[in-house]
């Protein structure tokens, strides 16, 4: 004999009126940390068919087909394309390509969505298959802005060809774009999962464009690096495109102490939570340097430009020599960068501290060598000081300063 027992289920409703505690009231706290991992590797003959590192980087073992998508600098694309296109087919890799613009121009948030278009026509996947960033700056920071935005984040690989993207762009964990009138006013951190750089890729670079990534090379021996410095002006002027690729003892020790320096700063403070950063040398002014001159400079000349004028702040204020002040804008000029431009006054000047006064947090925040190889920072400029920097320059080259 069984027996069966009937339950009868009552919706249980809450009242309309919650007995909220007093202030303060509910809290709670949510605390997570996630781990920022990713390798920086020099490797030679990146594209060569027995060269592993880049199939690696996809997820490629060239057994099983893999797939990626590939956003490329235009210009990369004609001069290595066919040579890429080899290199995946060798390896399995399913590419589909996405070739942009390269240039300043074309770094907006529109490229960006651009780019995540492309992800969607691939139907990538979201873990496993890359995004593969080949190209300068701009292209770095456009494709790494769209992989850190699609679907809240997609793994990408970078692979700089410009001497800037080896030494600077290439390597941190920043991106972003122009908007307005502001330099990369839009961005995230999104680090990538490697950075793979062949100093081949350098061998077609046009001269202007290693004068353009020499700047980034100084700043990073006049705010950390003296014995970089003394290297530097024993071979800066010798320095040219086919001498970076051919990576001789010299110009090999001139990029790993750039890179080495550069990562060194970056990693303690990848988000950037002390705004005091050393790397900033350089980039107070020339943002807006950068988008106001016409005919336009590139990143690294109105970062000389820049550089000029806090050096002679530095030795205007008793941090660096006459002759050490002197030595570092030589050694700007035998690099083939400007360390002037008539679109930088005083005002301008003024103007570009009060903008980077926000950026860092309503701080000056300024770094200044202390002496050659090292860095302190200053909140207390004046227009009377920016002015004086101005005249100063302008008299290393026997000019006028710019009138406001």
């Amino acid at each position: 004999m069984s027996s069966t027992t009937s339950v009868t289920m009552v919706p249980v409703r809450l009242s309309t009126v919650l007995d909220l505690p007093k202030p303060p009231g509910m809290h709670w706290r949510v605390q997570a940390t996630r781990l920022v991992d990713y390798e920086v590797s020099v490797t030679r003959n990146l594209l060569s068919l027995n060269n592993s590192a880049l199939a690696k980087a996809v997820g490629a073992d060239g057994r099983r087909r893999t797939r990626c998508l590939v956003v490329i600098d235009s210009t990369v694309h004609d001069l290595y394309g066919e040579r890429l296109r080899e290199y995946f087919d060798a390896w399995r890799v399913e590419a589909h390509w996405e070739p942009v613009p390269g240039d300043e121009a074309a770094k907006s948030l529109e490229a960006a969505v651009a780019v995540t278009g492309a992800m969607n026509r691939m139907g990538i996947l979201r873990r496993t298959e890359k995004v593969v960033a080949i190209g300068g700056g701009v292209v770095l920071d456009v494709a790494g802005l769209a992989a850190s935005i699609y679907r809240r984040g997609v793994p990408y690989v970078r692979v700089p060809t410009t001497l800037v993207g080896q030494i600077d762009a290439g390597i941190g964990v920043k991106t972003g774009v122009n908007h307005g009138h502001h330099k990369n006013r839009l961005g995230t951190y999104c680090a990538p999962e490697s950075a793979l750089i062949d100093p081949e890729f350098l061998r077609t670079l046009p001269h202007r464009h290693v004068v353009n990534g020499l700047a980034e090379i100084i700043k990073m021996a006049l705010i950390k690096d003296v014995a970089l410095f003394e290297l530097l002006e024993s071979t800066v002027a010798d320095i040219t495109a086919e001498v970076l690729a051919r990576h001789g003892s010299a110009t090999g020790e001139v990029l790993f102490r750039a890179i080495s320096g550069m990562l060194d700063e970056l990693e303690p403070n990848l988000w950037e939570d002390d705004l005091e950063r050393a790397v900033d040398y350089g980039h107070t002014f020339s943002p807006s340097l950068e988008l106001r001159a016409d005919p336009p400079l590139l990143h690294g000349e109105a970062v000389a430009v820049d550089m000029a004028i806090c050096v002679a702040l530095a030795r205007n204020r008793g941090l660096l020599s006459t002759k050490d002040a002197e030595r570092a804008i030589r050694l700007m000029r035998d690099a083939g960068l400007p360390t002037s431009h008539p679109v930088f006054t005083a005002d301008l000047l003024d103007g570009a501290l009060g903008d980077a006064i926000k950026h860092r947090d309503g701080l000056q925040r300024v770094p200044l060598t202390n002496g050659i190889g090292a860095a302190v920072f200053v909140n207390d400029l004046t227009p009377d000081d920016l002015a004086a920097a101005l005249e100063f320059v302008a008299e290393t080259q026997g000019e006028r300063a710019p009138v406001s």
